[in-house]
């Protein structure tokens, strides 16, 4: 499956939250989606939590 294919399955789900349960339905269902993203990139080892936090507490630059 592309990037095209789910690009416009996760567009489809949140029209589908917008219009169903309204503008908390589609945050909701928005942060949920953003949270697995980035749960899914840890678990593939594209994304290491401690550098992130080092970055975002002035430890370490993001360079």
């Amino acid at each position: 499956m592309n990037l095209v294919v789910v690009g416009m399955a996760a567009g489809a789900f949140l029209a589908f939250m917008s219009f169903q349960f309204g503008i908390g339905g589609f945050l909701g269902a928005l942060v949920f989606m953003a949270a697995g993203a980035i749960l899914g990139r840890v678990a593939e080892g594209r994304l290491d939590l401690r550098r992130v936090w080092e970055a975002l507490t002035g430890r370490r630059s993001s360079s």
